[in-house]
């Protein structure tokens, strides 16, 4: 069986990756439209060996659609994927507009697959947060072997996380550096060429950001409800990849070795962690790579039952695009959902 597919934002950086990996995948696709906002209306894009046209979102006929694959923002996942889901397609959401919904299922196939059956509730999937996605990932098969009771979680969060702007901001203030040029900030609040910012999104009241709320708001929701974590967001000078300085403590002992050995066995985990000058992960090395790798697996001995390690990831995938096609398989396996048309020959 095949499927109708819809890319909303199909011109964004998510967009285009989520593209890229429907091909790569061989996800069985009859029929692609690659949607945007009216100005990229006739904008060809690239799906496998081909180019496909952009089609106006406002008056596409979604009732044609099996699955829409969304990445146009909150904004417009609010005005839209409920109006789809109703029309009869399932609507896979990158944006944050539906996460913590009660009716609707938050998945990394790798952590929670069986949410899946909730999807039918809304005809709506929700896609994590980009570090929430690497970091549950990593997380779930140590959880299922020794119970995490805390994390502590500091990430390191490339520019691409915040879209073409970002990246053409830290393009622009590099050369403008070496240049001799202005480098004030346009984008971002600081200067992020030679720079970190430890501030991503927006402020709560309580001091953390809502990027880092939503990075234990998801955990709680997709693995477990009483791990302790707290977290701080770092915007970093880096393209593509988010890394993150992770420390857990367990309910019982649980050596260095043996997570480890843990995390080999563990879906969608690469382990690169030898004690060498090059042995560990850097966002250079995941850009372009399906895996969470964890590297840095190390005892934390000034608590009872506490590892740290490190996690990267390339962010476009596995934190955005890769999950939202791995969602797509997982609805396509499990018989959540079939092509409204049945059998059909592969066209585009």
């Amino acid at each position: 069986m095949s499927y109708v597919v819809a890319v909303v934002g199909a011109t964004g950086n998510v967009g285009q990756e989520m593209l890229n990996i429907l091909d790569e995948l061989q996800f069985p696709v009859s029929k692609l439209h690659a949607l945007a906002s009216r100005k990229s209306k006739g904008v060809e894009v690239a799906f496998g060996d081909r180019t496909v046209k952009c089609e106006d979102l406002e008056t596409f006929d979604f009732s044609t659609v099996d699955i829409v694959l969304m990445s146009a923002g909150g904004a417009v996942s609010k005005e839209w994927s409920e109006k789809i889901g109703k029309a009869g397609a399932m609507v896979i959401d990158n944006s944050s507009a539906f996460r913590m919904d009660p009716d609707v299922p938050l998945i990394v196939p790798e952590v929670n697959p069986d949410d899946v059956k909730l999807a039918t509730r809304k005809n709506i999937v929700a896609n994590p947060n980009c570090s929430t996605a690497q970091l549950v990932v990593a997380l779930k098969p140590l959880h299922d072997a020794a119970k995490i009771t805390r994390a502590v979680v500091s990430t390191y969060q490339s520019v691409s996380g915040a879209g073409k702007e970002g990246m053409d901001e830290l393009w622009n203030q590099t050369k403008a550096i070496y240049g001799l040029g202005d480098a004030s900030p346009k984008f971002f609040p600081k200067q992020i060429a030679f720079n970190v910012i430890p501030f991503i999104g927006s402020f709560r009241d309580d001091g953390y950001t809502d990027e880092e709320a939503k990075m234990w708001d998801e955990t709680h929701k997709m693995l477990d409800p009483d791990i302790r974590l707290t977290v701080t967001c770092v915007r970093v000078p880096v393209f593509v990849g988010h890394s993150e300085a992770v420390t857990v403590e367990f309910d019982r002992p649980i050596t260095p070795d043996e997570a480890r050995a843990i995390l080999r066995e563990a879906p969608g985990v690469m382990v690169v962690d030898k004690q060498e000058a090059d042995g560990y992960v850097t966002p250079v090395d995941a850009a372009g790579e399906f895996a969470v790798h964890v590297s840095r697996i190390r005892q934390d001995p000034t608590v009872p039952n506490g590892l740290s390690f490190w996690v990267v990831s390339d962010n476009l995938r596995k934190g955005a695009a890769l999950n939202a096609v791995q969602i797509a398989q997982l609805l396509d396996e499990s018989g959540t959902i079939q092509p409204k048309s049945g059998y059909r020959s592969i066209t585009v």
